[in-house]
Formats: structure tokens, sequence, C-alpha cells
């Protein structure tokens, strides 16, 4: 089994496409640790604010076989691979780290460079998985998170309700 860490993004009907991509990753990887959810501002062009947060999950399925499942989920929600890479989206959902393998496949490319560049992504993975060791810089996430420039951190934490009785939210 391999840990695995994503980051999802959503800045169209964001509430709808978040709760139904935990749904779909649910359905597809089981028992999901789910982060706060956080409302961020659109990163690289003017936009409406994103909803962010990371999920992790234990897999034995391979890396580019998780890509293909996170694509589809993508894809029922919307998501086309026209769009530029600073666009709004329904669903954005990137593989951020598979255990502790370094790939770089041309197509996939682990970890994900972003993690450390964008506070949407390292916060909130900082939250499920700060005692992770980032398999290149040879740190913790947590000791990645603190030492960021939050000054670039222009997000806060939200609720986000999933189904009459549960919130995402930390």
């Amino acid at each position: 089994m391999s840990a695995v860490y994503l980051s999802l993004g959503s800045n169209i009907d964001r509430e709808t496409h978040i709760r139904g991509a935990l749904d779909d990753l649910e359905q597809a990887f089981g028992s999901l640790t789910i982060s706060s959810v956080f409302e961020s501002e659109a990163v690289g062009f003017e936009g409406d604010p994103f909803y962010n947060l990371a999920v992790g999950f234990d897999t034995e399925l391979g890396p580019e076989r998780v890509v293909e499942i996170l694509s589809s989920i993508e894809a029922r929600h919307g998501r086309t691979r026209q769009c530029k890479k600073f666009a709004p989206r329904t669903l954005d959902i990137d593989l951020l780290l598979y255990g502790d393998r370094i790939i770089d496949s041309g197509r996939l490319k682990l970890p994900r460079e972003d993690i450390t560049r964008y506070a949407f992504m390292l916060e909130p993975l900082a939250e499920i998985a700060g005692d992770r060791i980032h398999p290149t810089l040879n740190r913790s996430i947590a000791a990645l998170w603190a030492d960021y420039d939050k000054s670039l951190a222009r997000q806060s934490r939200v609720p986000l309700r999933r189904g009459p009785d549960a919130q995402v939210s930390g």
C-alpha cells in the first residue's frame, strides 16, 4: 500500500464540485483523510476565489492508474483539458505525493513541484500529512509550511457541508 496525497480545487460551482469529488474519491479509493477547506484567491489570472483542500488515502494501484481515475473524476465534473493552466475550472485534482516515489516520466512528475510554491497546496497538505517527509527535499511537510512566507498565503478556512450531518472543516 502507498500513501497518496492530492490537492483539490474549484472556483466554478465550488461546493457542488468539491463535495462531488470527495464522494467520487471515496467511491474509488475508500476511506479518505480530508483537510480543512480553504478559500483562496485565484493565482495567475483574475477570477472568482477557489476552494482548495488536500486529501489522502492508501492504495495498491499504481500512480499512472491513480492519475487515470483522477482525470475521469475531473471529466465527470466538467473539466476539459483544453483550458489554460491559469483559468477558472470546475474541478482540478493534482497528485502531490505517491508514497516516497520520485517520478519524472513526462506527463507524471512526483513529488509535484508546486507543493512548496503555493500555500493553497502546502497548508492543507501540512494539516493532514505534516509528518510526511518530502521525497526530494528531505524535510517534513510541516517544516516546509513553517518556513513558507505566509505573506504569500491569501487564504482562509471555510466550512463545507458534506451531506445532511457531515461537515468538512478543520
